[in-house]
């Protein structure tokens, strides 16, 4: 990896919400850690050296692959492939002059669409307009075994020296050509190299799986449900793209001894559980992976588990900090940090009192949770148990302010009382509707401040 120059990484900030207060044998700290970064460095035009890679006044280096989906399905309708096309011809016109790009054509194997020969192409005017010449020639025609794809994009990705590394991945179909271990051990192979956005169209294609893809490699995913919609999408992820600044960001926790981290949740814009990717990193500290970062924020819900103590007694629960790798094995700390704290207390009010976003966001994560619980009951014919969670998923929402997922809801089921979650299934749903919803199910909204 880079060892970036201090101008050239935004600014990082750490700000810890949380309830530090415990009653007598109180042991479980919750807070919600909000990362925010801004003013990132060349791409905002910060003062000081530009970063080695980096043209002045242009972002940071990266590259790009592209991955389309070209098994015999996407033929179906024919103005799939075509607008599959069409979108992959507006994310190149939307990519940087000087990133590094390819195009990737999958079927039951992976294909150089673009520029071939195991390389990638450096985009300006004519390697532009060479790889829109390119996608004229895509066919559907084949299967679909998307742990291909991904290898080859790593190989790719992996030949430039450059600091952000991202996929781009569209299929409209289910993985049938490779078994689940495969996919999974090529998600294993590349998770850490590249981050991946996973994009699902039309209604063939398994949620799960490109969910799967794309929280395994740090990126978003969503349905299009009508392919017209691609070209929009694929442009708006390049340009988030384009706009990140900084990969490979990682949250360092340090606990003292007798404490234990429960769980590390991303909680917004979407909910991740964290928990498992945990990298030791030196006595009692680990690293949790977070991806590339832009100008953004995200909020984190951290539950530590601290040794029982006395009233009046208090402590530093965790320490919560930012590092980048660099090259040698080492990581290079982003400077900003925050502290979780637990005091323990006889006053009642103080700590039985749960904090506003701690409150919201444990809402946030059982309305994901119940939403795909309700999801797979009703697949499964359990329509008591789908209604139940369900109008719980209703329930949450209404009450956090989650619009976006209520209207979703609403396309699934009859809302007779969002307060209360009195729902009833509709017999008829759309299968786009109920992919959508299923799809989207972890996306969050912030606290009101």
């Amino acid at each position: 990896m880079a060892n970036f120059s201090k101008s050239n990484v935004p600014q990082f900030s750490v700000d810890v919400y949380q309830n530090e207060y415990l009653p007598e044998g109180g042991r479980e700290v919750n807070a919600i850690v909000t990362v925010s970064a801004t003013g990132g460095g060349t791409a905002a035009g910060a003062v000081g050296a530009p970063h080695p890679h980096t043209a002045a006044g242009q972002g940071p280096s990266a590259a790009v692959a592209i991955m389309v989906d070209c098994s015999g399905s996407m033929d179906y309708p024919p103005t799939k492939m075509r607008n599959a096309r069409d979108a992959t011809a507006a994310a190149i016109d939307t990519l940087r002059d000087g990133v590094h790009f390819a195009v990737i054509g999958g079927t039951h194997v992976a294909k150089e669409v673009y520029p071939g020969g195991g390389r990638l192409a450096v985009a300006g005017a004519t390697t532009r307009d060479q790889a829109k010449q390119a996608l004229r020639k895509l066919g559907a025609g084949g299967g679909t075994a998307i742990g291909t794809w991904l290898r080859l994009a790593d190989r790719l990705l992996s030949s430039a020296d450059v600091s952000i590394r991202h996929g781009i991945l569209l299929t409209d179909g289910r993985n049938e050509h490779e078994s689940p271990e495969d996919l999974r051990a090529a998600l294993d192979a590349c998770a850490g190299r590249f981050t991946c956005d996973a994009r699902g169209v039309g209604t063939d294609w398994e949620v799960k799986e490109v969910t799967g893809i794309a929280s395994a490699l740090l990126g978003t995913a969503d349905i299009v449900a009508d392919p017209a919609g691609l070209a929009a999408d694929f442009t708006g992820m390049m340009e988030t793209a384009m706009g990140k600044e900084v990969a490979d960001v990682s949250l360092r926790l340090w606990t003292p001894v007798g404490t234990e981290i429960k769980f590390v949740k991303q909680v917004a814009p979407t909910v991740e559980d964290l928990t498992d990717r945990r990298t030791e990193a030196g006595p009692r500290a680990g690293d949790y992976p977070t991806g590339s970062w832009g100008d953004e924020s995200r909020d984190y819900h951290v539950c530590v588990q601290v040794p029982a103590a006395n009233i009046g007694q208090e402590m530093l629960a965790a320490r919560v900090s930012l590092v980048i790798p660099r090259g040698d094995g080492t990581a290079e700390s982003l400077g900003a940090q925050g502290l979780v704290r637990a005091v323990w207390t006889d006053d009642m009010t103080a700590s039985t009192s749960i904090n506003a976003q701690v409150a919201h966001y444990t809402g946030q994560a059982e309305l994901a949770q119940v939403i795909q619980q309700g999801i797979d009951l009703r697949k499964a014919g359990d329509f008591d148990g789908a209604t139940a969670k369900l109008g719980r998923a209703v329930q949450l929402a209404s009450a956090s302010g989650n619009a976006d997922t209520a209207k979703l809801l609403a396309k699934v089921v009859d809302v007779v009382d969002a307060a209360t979650g009195t729902v009833r299934l509709k017999t008829k749903v759309a299968e786009a509707d109920e992919m959508t919803l299923e799809t989207r199910s972890t996306k969050t909204v912030r606290v009101k401040k």
